[in-house]
Parts: structure tokens; sequence; C-alpha cells
């Protein structure tokens, strides 16, 4: 089971696909996502990674904070939180996940707190539909009614739908597929909308329900997490009238 990542929202736009489609997607956003700790079966009892995202000023960081992200040797982050992995997706601390990390087509799941709508009646919270709009009521048209039976049960049960807080809670929404990824401005477009407001962290991860068959990055994909490679010396050839950079070791230079 490999890592999730996190992200932040940065708002919708959309995108038109090669038939001429129109994609409704949410942008968002993945900057100096690092693996900040480990916890292993042996020390914790689960294996998990604790991820960070954003950097904070370190005087609004306490102490025991700067010690954890000092441990590390990572600037203190904004945001902190853990992704279940199995025992051979751990990464090591100080890496940095990439926007690649998602492949495009596959399908995630994005949890993240939903905008707050204050107190809110039944109508709004619940979808009631109230009562009569003409006669018969008197200034209780948006009323939820009755909420309870007789003398006996005598009490309202637990649960009943009723006027109260509506939102700022925490939302999973799944199966949204991902539209595009920019590795290098850290972009990831998914299709539809998450929870959460603009300038908002989420969590991103593998579907659980849809089974995803492409080749994913595992652990995950890294920035700069593979070493450098020697590369041969390129030569511009010639291929059917337009030029080709190739290695010097494949390029055709002796002309028959």
């Amino acid at each position: 089971m490999r890592t999730g990542l996190i992200a932040k929202k940065v708002g919708m736009s959309r995108v038109f696909s090669d038939d001429g489609r129109h994609i409704p997607v949410t942008v968002l956003k993945v900057e100096n996502c690092q693996v900040v700790a480990q916890r292993t079966e042996e020390k914790d009892g689960y294996t998990a990674l604790q991820l960070g995202i954003g950097n904070a000023k370190v005087k609004r960081v306490s102490k025991a904070m700067r010690g954890h992200f000092a441990s590390a040797k990572v600037e203190p982050k904004s945001k902190l939180a853990e992704f279940r992995v199995g025992a051979d997706a751990l990464i090591e601390v100080g890496a940095e996940i990439s926007a690649d990390h998602f492949v495009v087509g596959q399908y995630v799941d994005v949890s993240g707190t939903s905008i707050g709508k204050g107190f809110a009646g039944a109508m709004k919270r619940h979808g009631f539909g109230g009562l009569r709009a003409s006669h018969g009521v008197s200034i209780s048209h948006r009323s939820h009614g009755s909420t309870g039976q007789c003398q006996d049960p005598g009490r309202v049960f637990k649960g009943k739908k009723m006027a109260g807080h509506m939102g700022a809670k925490r939302i999973t929404t799944q199966n949204l597929e991902i539209v595009s990824t920019d590795n290098a401005r850290g972009l990831i477009l998914i299709k539809g909308a998450v929870p959460g407001s603009k300038g908002g962290y989420v969590r991103v991860f593998d579907s659980v329900k849809r089974k995803n068959d492409m080749e994913l990055p595992f652990p995950a994909a890294l920035i700069g997490g593979e070493a450098p490679t020697e590369e041969a010396p390129f030569e511009e050839i010639i291929v059917e009238g337009s030029s080709v950079d190739a290695p010097a070791e494949d390029a055709v230079t002796k002309e028959e």
C-alpha cells in the first residue's frame, strides 16, 4: 500500500479534452511535501509515514515541534498528516514527493474539511421540503415540523435531523479521476469537486474501492530521488529531414 500526499487547494478551473468535451477540474498544488517521520511496527505498533507541507514561521512553532523538525532535518511545516503504508513502502525521512506520484487516468480519494455554513435550518441542512407556502401556516414555512411521537416514548431520538451547525467537518470524496499533472509547477488536476475551501489542505491517496490497473510509482515519485547516471555526449543526427538528439554511441556518423 502506497502513501498518499498533502496538497493545497488552489481552486477550480476547466480543461477541454481532445474530442472537445468540457471537464471541470479542481487544481491542487503540491509544494515541499516531505517525509517528516516514520512509524514502524517495532517502535510504534503500526507502519505509517508522517508527511508535512508548507513552511511555517519558526516563532510560531512550539519548542517540541522545533526539535521534531530538527531531528528530521526539514524546515518547520504548517500542516502534518500521517498515511498508513505497507512495510515495503516506507520512504526515507527528508524525501520530497512530487506531483507525478499520481498517474493520469487513475482514481483517488480526497479528504478535507468542508466549508462551514454556520447554523442552518432543516431545509438547507437536510433538504427538507418545508411546510405549505400559502394558507394554513403561521410564519413557520421553513420549519422542520414535528420531531417526536406522543407520551410514549416521550422524547426525541438521538440523531434526529434538525437545524444545527452545518459544514466544517471532515469529508472524503471517493473515486475522483486524475486529469493531468504538472511536475514542474507541482500541480494536480482532479476531475470534479473536492471538499474544502480555497487555500485549505487536503489529503490525496489511492482509491480504496476502485482498483487502479495501471503502473504507479512505488513506493513514491520523489524529487531528485534517482541517482544521476553518466550519459554519453549527444550528437545531432538527421532522421527523415528532422534533427534528433541521440547519444554518440547510437548516432550514425559514417556514410556508406
